[in-house]
Order: C-alpha cells, then sequence, then structure tokens
C-alpha cells in the first residue's frame, strides 16, 4: 500500500523554484521511522521573494486580477481546487497518513472536509459583492454614509501538523475568497499534503503569486515570514510559546494577527447519562487524531457517583481501540507525529507518575508495536490540580481523570486553566447543560459530544488559547479591512466659516 512521496520544490509566484540554500529536510514516516522522502528549507531570502510574488499579484492591473476582481471570479477558482481535491482525495489521504501519522479513515475525512470549506468560502467569496456599500444609518440626513469590505493585503499563514492540509485551508480558502494573496509556511513535521494543494493551485491555473507555499523550519521561514513589513497580517496556528513570538515579531510594525493557540479543555460527565455513550465520546474527545488536537478534552472531570464504574468502562473502551499503522484497515490510533513528540509525551506520563498520580492504562508503547511513534492511549487517576498533567497541554493521546461533587465544584475546576479554547459537558438535563454552556470560559462548547467541527460555524478561543475566530462568515472577515465612506449631500454651503465674500 505504500506509495512513494513526490519530491516537490517551493511554489512561488505560480512555478516551482528550488531554495536559494538548495537544502532540504528529510519526511520520516512516524510509523516505521523511515525517511521517505524530503520536503525543501526555505529561508529568509526565499520570503522575501514569496512576499514580492505576493504584493505583485495583489496589485496587478491595480488590483482587477484579484483582489479588486468580482467575488465570482475567485469564486471560480475556489471551486476548481476544491473538485480537484475531490478528484485526489484518496492520494491526498495517504500522503496525509503517511506524512502525520493519522489514521487512513481520518485522513479521507480531512480532505472532504479542505473540499467542503474551498466550496464555502467560494460561495462567501460570490456574495461579498452584494454586501458592499452596506448603508450606515446616520443622525444627520445632510451626509450618507456606507461601509466597503476590502482585502487586508499579503497575508502571512503559518500552519500546524496535526491537520496539516485542513488546518492550512481553514486560512488559504477565506483569505483568497476575500481578495488576499498569501504566503503559508506549513509545519516542517508534516507539510507534504500543503506541496500538493500548490501543484493542485498550478493544475487549475490560479494567477501566479496568489498563493505561495515555502516549507522550512519556523526560525528559518516562519520568523522572517512573521517580522517581513511586506507581509499585512498574520494568521498562526500552534502552540502558545511560538504564537507569543510571532505576536512580538509581528508588534514590531503594529501588524494584525489571528491566533489559535493551545488548549487543555475540560469534559463534564454529570450522573444522569448512559455511561457508554459518555465513554466514547470522553476517549473520541481526547484520542481522536491520535491525541494531537489543540482543543482535545483532556481534563476529565467525572461525578463521584458514578466515578467508578464509568472509568472502569473507560479502560474498557480504551482496549478495544485499533492502534496499529494508520494504513490498516480499521486504524483508529496511529503512532504520534516525531521521535521528539513521542518522547515528549513519555516524560509527561513519568512526571505524572513521580507527582503521584496513577497511571492506569496505556501511557507506554503497545507491545505489539516494535517500531514507530505509538503510544497507547493513556488513563491516568489520582491527579491534582497542581500537577504538570492537569495544568500542561500534553498534545498526544494522555486523558487524566477528577472527581467533583457539585456543578458549582464542576465549573469552577473546569475554568482553572490558563487555556480556553474548548470544553465540552454530558448531561441529560438540558438546562444544566446551558448553565454550564454559559459558565464555561472557552470559544467553543459541546454539549453531550466533544470535538465536532464544522466549517459554517465559528472557532477560536480565549485566555491563552488566543483570539480571533476561525471559520464561518467570521473566518472571512479575518481577511477583510473595514473602509467607512461619508458624503455630503446637500447643496448649501457647509456654513462653519464666514465667507470672506
Amino acid at each position: 500500500m505504500a506509495m512513494p512521496m513526490p519530491t516537490r520544490q517551493l511554489f512561488i509566484d505560480g512555478e516551482w523554484r528550488e531554495p536559494i540554500s538548495k537544502n532540504r529536510i528529510p519526511i520520516v514516516n512516524p510509523a516505521t521511522e523511515e525517511v521517505i522522502g524530503e520536503i525543501p528549507a526555505a529561508t529568509s531570502e526565499d520570503v522575501d521573494v514569496a512576499v514580492n510574488a505576493a504584493r505583485r499579484a495583489f496589485s496587478r492591473n491595480k488590483g482587477k486580477d484579484w483582489a479588486k476582481a468580482p467575488g465570482a471570479v475567485r469564486a471560480k477558482y475556489l471551486r476548481a481546487i476544491a473538485a480537484k481535491v475531490n478528484e485526489r482525495k484518496s492520494d491526498l489521504a495517504k500522503l496525509e497518513a503517511l506524512d502525520c501519522g493519522k489514521p487512513l479513515d481520518e485522513a479521507v475525512w480531512d480532505m472532504e472536509d479542505v473540499a467542503g470549506c474551498f466550496e464555502f468560502y467560494a460561495d462567501l467569496a460570490e456574495g461579498l459583492d452584494a454586501k458592499q456599500k452596506a448603508p450606515v444609518s446616520l443622525p444627520m440626513e445632510t451626509f450618507k454614509s456606507y461601509v466597503l469590505k476590502q482585502p487586508l493585503g499579503v497575508v502571512g499563514l503559518i500552519t500546524p501538523w496535526n491537520y496539516p492540509l485542513l488546518m492550512a485551508v481553514w486560512k488559504v480558502a477565506p483569505s483568497l475568497a476575500a481578495g488576499c494573496t498569501a504566503v503559508l509556511k506549513p509545519s516542517e513535521l508534516a507539510s507534504v499534503t500543503c506541496l500538493e494543494l500548490a501543484d493542485i493551485c498550478r493544475e487549475v491555473g490560479l494567477p501566479p503569486g496568489v498563493l505561495n507555499v515555502l516549507t522550512g523550519l519556523g526560525s528559518e521561514a516562519g520568523a522572517p515570514l512573521s517580522s517581513h513589513p511586506g507581509v499585512d497580517k498574520i494568521a498562526f496556528t500552534g502552540s502558545f510559546a511560538t504564537g507569543s513570538k510571532v505576536m512580538a515579531a509581528a508588534a514590531q510594525l503594529v501588524k494584525p494577527v489571528s491566533m489559535e493557540l493551545g488548549g487543555k479543555s475540560p469534559l463534564i460527565v454529570f450522573d444522569d447519562v448512559d455511561l457508554d455513550k459518555a465513554a466514547e465520546w470522553a476517549l473520541f474527545g481526547c484520542f481522536w487524531t491520535n491525541g494531537q488536537i489543540c482543543s482535545a478534552t483532556s481534563r476529565l472531570l467525572v461525578h463521584e457517583n458514578i466515578a467508578a464504574e464509568f472509568i472502569e468502562k473507560l479502560v474498557k473502551w480504551s482496549k478495544n481501540i485499533k492502534i496499529s499503522d494508520p494504513m490498516e484497515e480499521g486504524c483508529r490510533l496511529g503512532p504520534v507525529v516525531s521521535k521528539g513528540q513521542y518522547e515528549k509525551i513519555l516524560k509527561f506520563v513519568s512526571t505524572a507518575k513521580s507527582e503521584g498520580a496513577t497511571i492506569l492504562h496505556g501511557g507506554s508503547r503497545p507491545e505489539h508495536l516494535g517500531k514507530g511513534y505509538f503510544i497507547e492511549p493513556a488513563i491516568i487517576t489520582d491527579v491534582t490540580t497542581s500537577m504538570q498533567i492537569w495544568r500542561e497541554e500534553v498534545f498526544g493521546p494522555v486523558l487524566c481523570v477528577k472527581t467533583f461533587a457539585t456543578e458549582d465544584e464542576a465549573i469552577e475546576l473546569a475554568n482553572d486553566s490558563h487555556y480556553g479554547l474548548g470544553a465540552a459537558v454530558i448531561s441529560n438535563d438540558a438546562e444544566r447543560c446551558d448553565r454550564v454552556s454559559q459558565a464555561f470560559e472557552a470559544g467553543i462548547v459541546w454539549i453531550n459530544c466533544s470535538q465536532p467541527c464544522f466549517t459554517q460555524a465559528p472557532w477560536g478561543g480565549v485566555k491563552r488559547s488566543g483570539f480571533g475566530r476561525e471559520l464561518g462568515a467570521w473566518g472571512l472577515d479575518n481577511y477583510l479591512s473595514v473602509k467607512q465612506v461619508t458624503l455630503y449631500t446637500s447643496n448649501d454651503p457647509w456654513g462653519w466659516y464666514k465667507s470672506p465674500n
């Protein structure tokens, strides 16, 4: 089932170009630990070339080719890209699974979402023209005012490795729909499908320079993109630590940023639920995507009345999860993305143990897999709120469990975090779910489920989980500048100063 990794260069101004340094980065298959290909390593010189290409594309023909073209023109390209993604879905999913280790079934689902995201923003691009010149109501009849929404300009998009293509497209699709031109810098740990997106853009004839794709290290390509004077906005998804560096770089030029950072999301399970249903959502909320989700509900709060029975169910369900090479049929948990990530997660588990927590299940290499960065999903109990495992984002298949007695206590424990991306509640009491949803300090709340995500609904967090919203109409607004236009409609002179005549 193995397929060869395509050899690609950087994609700049509609062409493949070798990086100026000529350096390349090896691609390691996390399931086998074998080098299966390589990607080009861009540096600041390549960033300059790409940003200049994006600037030219933005202003070409006085903007009429892209930025000021009718929304329907941009929509045509977005739909063509969506069609190609659907056409290549199977190959793209395989490349994604090989590159980042996610189960193939999941990768296929991601590719369907990628195509859907382009379709959704094609519709919004078309609708943008009709919304121009929206009138503003004024208290003086001698003036009229309206609003124009215009593309921000050249945007730098820095994206993560857990959903390599999908999270890139969450930024690419709305930024292009808005009329911006873009430089995309995917994570060096998983860039293959973003280079394939570049190939699709070339195939559909996207005007040169509208989307440029630079692969490379964060320090060598991401940092110069963040601080580049030719970039008008940065949109970033990744860790809190890197996000604060990106913000600091952008701040030098007072450049707008939107940030989707880490999380340590809570899931509250009350004692009035179907335990099997709740157990599956609890595991899905934390172990989906091999546990590598910023919004993972990795802090499980269970009502003390059901805790013993519920935790027993979690272990039984966990033992039933198929852990295998992502390409194997029925795989539900693949390897984590890299050796560094693997070692980091194991260190989190051993620290939890040394701090007095109980590793009830998993947390180490599965016995049947001798190589690859596989970790049996961990369920950790006897956790206190001061422990590292409770406070810090692990970004791996690690679930820690605490009990609570009252609704107020559950909410207090849930909100006791620097993060605020997602939060979930499972209960059959609709009014309670409503109260808890309003009390959660989070940008996304799930009731009786965990992790569903739809292109139509806003996505983003509060506190150290970042700011700004992706997806839905909010995602488009991220890349638009609002311009007020006011006109004086009276034939009479203004009359503030005395006429010299």
